[in-house]
């Protein structure tokens, strides 16, 4: 009897070893995991943070070939409406010196006149819809190209039905005229300029439509 209470007054070993700890203390063998392995946090701290894209900053992707094949694509719509500026280089002909190395593009551009149209056919459907040959970079300048040539339908237009000999209209047609010329001039120093930097410009009224049609 003595025995049997001594056996009850002495503490019950601690379940530590055995194979009933696992059922006393579930939770043990996940926190000697978690104490002896902070592999994670130390993934966590070597991993870098992500950096924030920039879709106009992308020089360093970009290669040379792209950035010169982009910037080229900007001579089509400026010199297809050089014609806009005819007003403006008459009474500014430091305009004609700024302009003269474009000389022999521009009369490689109107020696025929199938020449824009093809080069029109040539941008859209080699260059934009061409996603195998050309990065996005190049697809996206070569539409902007496009769509800002589509849009001197409206000028075109504009000049063979409202054309004054004198008086007001005729001022108002050349401010029209010369503002046509200026935003296309513009258009080839900041679209060109900034291709060659490696970095995407977006036009206004076109840089939209770009983005949609090319995916």
């Amino acid at each position: 009897m003595a025995s049997a209470i001594s056996l009850l007054l002495l503490p019950s070993p601690r379940p530590l070893h055995g194979a009933g700890g696992s059922r006393l203390l579930p939770s043990t063998p996940h926190r000697r995991v978690l104490l002896a392995a902070p592999a994670p946090r130390r993934l966590l701290a070597a991993a870098p943070p992500p950096r924030a894209s920039n879709n106009n900053d992308n020089s360093g992707a970009v290669e040379a070939p792209d950035r010169l094949v982009a910037a080229v694509a900007y001579l089509y719509p400026f010199l297809d409406g050089a014609h806009h500026g005819r007003f403006l280089l008459a009474q500014f002909p430091f305009f004609s010196a700024l302009l003269r190395p474009l000389a022999p593009a521009a009369r490689l551009f109107h020696s025929s006149p199938l020449t824009p149209f093809l080069l029109f056919l040539t941008l859209y459907f080699a260059v934009v819809r061409n996603q195998q040959a050309f990065s996005r970079f190049v697809r996206f300048n070569a539409m902007q190209a496009v769509a800002l040539d589509v849009l001197l339908i409206f000028p075109d237009l504009l000049a063979q039905s409202f054309a004054p000999s004198g008086g007001v209209g005729f001022e108002i047609y050349q401010s029209l005229e010369s503002t046509v010329f200026l935003f296309l001039l513009v258009s080839l120093v900041y679209g060109g300029g900034a291709c060659l930097l490696g970095k995407t410009p977006r036009l206004p009224i076109v840089a939209d439509a770009a983005e949609r049609q090319v995916m």
